[in-house]
């Protein structure tokens, strides 16, 4: 190509190699026209059309502004808004009875089955259960698999022990976790402990003072009074869920757990202890 055409705009503009057909290119308007020299002579010079800073929409810049203040400000977050609610983490529950077996268990069962945070323990120096007469019971050490005692009583006698329950137990729990836990062993620390009785109640409130408080983390005891049986222990299955969903729902379980306690007592026919102890 001839360097001049490439100088001149007027040799570049009749040069029929570049010229274009009407949908091709765009012709430039009059207030085009009129515009900067720089802006024409980028038309002519490259022989393509090419748009000046100053012709490009408000609306384009504006867009890009929006978007460069975003990327700085960053992505929102709960602090930036007015009206988000604040955090408030689940408790953590924790059932204990004297083998971790039956009333445990099923404590363990019923509020793990509706969604809960819940682990269970035992407070006994072994695990205890019924056997052929009530001076031959069935003792096993903590940490036993549920499996492995299941087997057991099933090679031993399967129609006395299906005929009191405890196989029908034994195959729930081990569903449930490995192997009955102590209490007094445990590390995890709980929200909420309910206990089944007074015993297991004054042992963990004697094990958590001899623990000194060291973490100076705040736990509600509360003991709801159940008979060791199959059907006390069904039915208060469902006084634990009805406590566990009150304390739930709770914004201030320190200020409203009286009022929760009165309302599960005129609800539920077990007798209700409660304290404050500290992890």
């Amino acid at each position: 190509m001839d360097p001049r055409r490439a100088r001149d705009p007027r040799l570049a503009r009749v040069d029929p190699r570049l010229q274009r057909g009407p949908s091709a290119l765009p012709t430039p308007s009059s207030q085009q026209q009129s515009g900067s020299g720089q802006g024409a002579t980028q038309w002519a010079a490259n022989g393509v059309y090419m748009a000046s800073q100053s012709m490009v929409p408000n609306v384009l810049v504006q867009e890009a502004d929006t978007a460069s203040e975003n990327a700085i400000a960053g992505p929102s977050t709960p602090a930036n808004n007015v009206g988000s609610a604040a955090y408030k983490p689940r408790p953590l529950f924790c059932v204990v009875c004297a083998s971790n077996q039956n009333r445990s268990m099923e404590g363990h069962h019923v509020l793990q089955k509706a969604g809960y945070r819940v682990i269970s323990y035992g407070t006994g120096s072994a695990v205890r259960l019924p056997g052929p007469s009530i001076d031959k019971p069935n003792i096993y050490s903590f940490g036993t698999p549920y499996n492995s005692i299941y087997e057991e009583l099933n090679a031993k006698d399967p129609r006395l022990y299906t005929a009191n329950g405890l196989l029908q137990m034994l195959d729930r729990n081990r569903r449930i976790k490995l192997a009955p836990e102590r209490w007094q062993d445990s590390k995890t620390v709980a929200d909420v402990v309910i206990t089944c009785e007074e015993r297991c109640f004054d042992a963990v409130c004697d094990d958590l003072l001899s623990r000194g408080g060291e973490f100076n983390k705040p736990v509600h005891v509360i003991n709801i009074e159940i008979r060791d049986n199959h059907e006390e222990a069904l039915i208060a299955g469902k006084a634990m869920l009805d406590l566990a969903a009150a304390i739930e729902i709770s914004q201030d379980i320190d200020e409203d757990i009286d009022g929760i306690l009165q309302v599960q007592q005129e609800r539920h026919p077990h007798s209700l202890l409660h304290a404050i102890a500290f992890y």
